[in-house]
């Protein structure tokens, strides 16, 4: 499964399976004409389906499938035994330090440029 399809499942799935199309676009940070394309090919695959919002009657949402959430399952075993493989060689002492070094660089990561610095 190609990582974008993989992306967007995941997110689909991270919402109990249902969303809107905006909100999917939010999650991935990306136009919601992308997202169109993509919800475009996961339904030609039968992965998700478009569904009546139950906010907003003019709304459509997007649900996954069976088959969705199957594919998306086997795709997150897949990763997991991947990530497993990896990190695998480190000891539960290294994988911990690397763990902390990893949060440390995911939170300047995640904080807008210019802004201090925290340790």
């Amino acid at each position: 499964m190609p990582a974008h399809e993989y992306d967007t499942l995941h997110a689909l799935a991270g919402r109990r399976g249902r969303a809107a199309p905006s909100d999917l676009a939010a999650d991935l940070t990306m136009a919601p004409a992308s997202i169109t394309a993509r919800v475009d090919a996961l339904l030609r695959r039968g992965f998700v389906r478009r569904i009546p919002s139950t906010v907003d009657r003019r709304r459509v949402d997007v649900e996954l499938t069976e088959a969705g959430q199957a594919a998306w399952r086997g795709a997150l075993e897949v990763q997991g035994a991947e990530e497993h493989r990896l990190l695998g060689v480190l000891t539960a002492t290294e994988r911990r330090h690397l763990s902390d070094l990893l949060r440390r660089v995911l939170l300047v990561a995640e904080q807008p440029p210019g802004a201090p610095k925290t340790d």
